[in-house]
């Protein structure tokens, strides 16, 4: 990629060092290597230098912009080294390139782009929960309930989680699914695997750290691999999907929280929105995931 400026004759050894730092930066949030908040350079001071260095240059003129990959999410990893254009403007939208057959409006920041995409199913934050029930709590060793049983549950899991933090990102990116949601799942199904044996639990039943079932899945990957998160949020995916179409006239928050439900007990035991949990394991399932979720949100995910 080429990072300069049209008169390099007139720029400071300190500004050049700034300019490659951001293309460095960009670089990484291109393949999902940083978070969401470092790739908007909104929470590093030496990042927010560069990107302030790099709008003034743009006002000016004087700078070019590097190549990057400019995508909607939608299309594959495979095909995403095809969509690429120059592009000077850092708040311009495009559109996907043809040669990927997507055509969405694409943002050239990356951060600009999946910000949208893991906001497909809704934001997990706008999700109302009552959180985990005495059944899940109790066993914890928890005197209390409800969301604040959820949370000290998650973050018990927190160490163990980090592990598999950049195989939860990078399949949320690629699912559009918030990564926060697959942490929740993780910490109820396995407690970020901690509780598993030889990867197996639920009586041999159930696999991997999102627990999906050899009763009704073809077991992929390792307990612990990518390719098994991302069977897991595929099969999370199609029941929200099922719900969505069940329920077409709840909103994009409620159907996200009858998925989840529905990942534990199925779409047919989603009746109502009230007493979606109903039918669920200790009849707290989606309630405590997203109140786990949303724990994880706060904390990175």
């Amino acid at each position: 990629m080429l990072c300069g400026l049209r008169t390099a004759s007139s720029v400071a050894s300190e500004r050049w060092d700034k300019c490659e730092m951001l293309q460095r930066a960009l670089a990484k949030a291109v393949t999902g290597s940083l978070s969401l908040e470092t790739r908007a350079c909104s929470s590093s001071r030496a990042l927010a230098g560069a990107c302030k260095l790099q709008r003034a240059r743009h006002r000016t003129g004087a700078f070019l912009f590097p190549v990057i990959p400019a995508t909607c999410g939608k299309c594959t990893e495979s095909a995403a080294p095809k969509c690429r254009q120059q592009i000077k403007s850092p708040f311009v939208s495009r559109t996907c390139s043809e040669k990927v057959g997507c055509g969405e409006k694409v943002g050239r920041h990356p951060a600009a782009n999946m910000s949208g995409c893991l906001e497909r199913y809704g934001k997990i934050l706008n999700v109302d929960t009552t959180g985990a029930s005495e059944a899940t709590a109790k066993p914890e060793g928890l005197s209390y309930a409800g969301v604040p049983a959820s949370e000290k549950i998650a973050e018990r899991d927190l160490k163990n989680m980090e592990k598999y933090q950049a195989k939860i990102t990078k399949v949320g990116n690629s699912k559009c699914v918030d990564p926060a949601v697959i942490a929740g799942i993780i910490s109820r199904e396995s407690h970020a695997g901690t509780v598993l044996k030889d990867g197996w639990g639920d009586h041999g039943n159930a696999f991997g750290l999102m627990q999906v079932d050899k009763r009704y899945h073809n077991i992929v990957g390792s307990w612990d691999s990518e390719e098994h998160l991302a069977q897991g949020t595929d099969i999370l995916c199609g029941m929200i999907n099922e719900i969505q179409k069940k329920f077409p006239t709840w909103t994009k928050e409620q159907q996200l929280k009858g998925g989840i439900s529905a990942y534990n007990a199925g779409a047919n035991n989603v009746q109502s929105y009230d007493r979606m949990d109903i039918g669920t394991t200790h009849n707290d399932y989606a309630n405590d995931v997203v109140a786990r979720a949303k724990f994880y949100k706060r904390n990175g995910y």
